[in-house]
């Protein structure tokens, strides 16, 4: 049986990381949404806070990194392990300021795609090592399997020509794992990953994005040209399982969809604390014992935006526990992912709507936060892709199938 509130040895976890957020991200959120590419310097002390955090709160990270396959147990116990403690330490942090979140050293979706699918020589090599995730093509977005950069074996090494756009963290982290295709003509069971150092000859930065939201971190365009890859830095099966698909390097979308839906949620949070903060300030009464007929328009929305709140988180949770015990969670996955964003957008911008002229005024941050809602929605599956998938696995199609 499932038990959904937060674990109780988790609580050390969140009321640190709660504090980083308070402490330290809140104040400088403003700052590094003006100050757009510059790094944070207030964040490298964070390094190994969290690793402290990690070895003495017995969890597995409050970032990213943390997360990966929970293990057999003939016990048939709850386990609340890694993916879990992660989920909760960045619901937090992102109650704090996400752009923030993704800047954290170590704590890349390059560092979850590592944890999901490395094997225990790879674990060890690439630990503590800040990784970034490199998807997205210009030819390419939301359908992953039309990968167009490519992986061709030579001796011990691969070699890897294409173009990445959209990588989060890709200029700061020290390592990017990039998808590529070992056969374009096979589809989307060549899909495979590799991990490959910054430095190495022919993986070239061309561009930092200016963007709406989360300007915090960078995001970065990257030209493979001839990249030179040890085959020993390919992640998961190097064989092509024509009927397994790419299911490796799809169980990392598995792991990290909870965790950027835990992103929506933390900023949901922030955002429903602030406005509840505005309209009690202007006198609105929330009665949450008062049919809603007998509320004021803006306290019956304010209980609607919160009630949407409470159903993402929980289907977050769930899809975090299925993971940390070993069950398939693809549906839950994206599940969590589709209703998180989605509740994210609608929140933020109907908080600005309830907060009239303040919440459009910089001395708020509601309009912050409302721009940084709409990545949540998008990256790691845009919201179609993710009710697509959600059909798929309700009807038991296929992606040829259902597209």
């Amino acid at each position: 049986m499932i038990n959904l509130e937060t674990p109780k040895k988790f609580a050390g976890l969140a009321m640190q990381a709660h504090q980083v957020a308070k402490e330290i991200f809140r104040p400088i959120s403003r700052k590094y949404d003006l100050a757009e590419h510059a790094y944070p310097k207030e964040l490298d002390m964070l390094a190994s806070l969290l690793d402290g955090m990690t070895a003495g709160g017995g969890a597995a990270g409050a970032g990213a990194a943390g997360v990966g396959r929970g293990t057999r147990d003939s016990s048939n116990e709850n386990r609340n392990g890694s993916n879990l403690s992660s989920l909760v330490g960045v619901m937090e942090l992102c109650w704090g300021d996400v752009g923030l979140l993704l800047s954290m050293p170590r704590q890349g979706l390059g560092n979850s795609a590592i944890a999901a699918v490395a094997n225990e020589e790879q674990l060890e090599r690439f630990k503590g090592r800040w990784a970034a995730m490199a998807i997205t093509e210009p030819g390419c977005g939301s359908d992953s399997a039309a990968i167009r950069t490519t992986a061709v074996k030579d001796g011990d090494d691969y070699i890897l020509n294409g173009e990445k756009i959209y990588v989060t963290a890709g200029d700061r982290a020290e390592l990017v794992v990039v998808w590529a295709t070992l056969d374009r003509n096979i589809g989307r069971a060549a899909i495979k990953s590799f991990v490959v150092e910054k430095g190495t000859p022919g993986f070239e930065l061309v561009r930092l994005e200016h963007k709406l939201g989360i300007r915090a971190s960078d995001t970065a365009a990257f030209v493979l040209k001839d990249v030179r890859v040890p085959a020993k830095n390919l992640l998961g099966d190097p064989e092509i399982n024509v009927e397994k698909g790419f299911a490796g390097v799809m169980q990392t979308f598995d792991n990290t969809r909870p965790l950027v839906a835990g992103m929506a949620l933390g900023l949901t949070r922030a955002v429903l604390e602030e406005t509840r903060r505005i309209l009690e300030e202007a006198g609105v009464v929330i009665d949450y014992n008062a049919p809603v007929i007998a509320l004021s328009a803006a306290a019956a929305q304010f209980i609607a935006m919160e009630a949407d709140y409470e159903s993402a988180r929980l289907l977050t949770l769930q899809a975090a526990w299925m993971a940390d015990n070993r069950k398939p969670n693809s549906l839950q996955a994206s599940m969590a992912k589709a209703k998180a964003g989605r509740t994210c957008v609608d929140v933020s911008l109907k908080a600005l709507e309830l907060a009239g002229a303040v919440g459009y005024s910089e001395t708020s941050l509601l309009e912050k936060w409302a721009r940084d809602a709409k990545i949540l929605d998008i990256f790691e599956g845009t919201q179609q892709i993710q009710q697509l998938i959600v059909a798929r696995r309700l009807l038991g199609k296929s992606s040829a199938e259902l597209r």
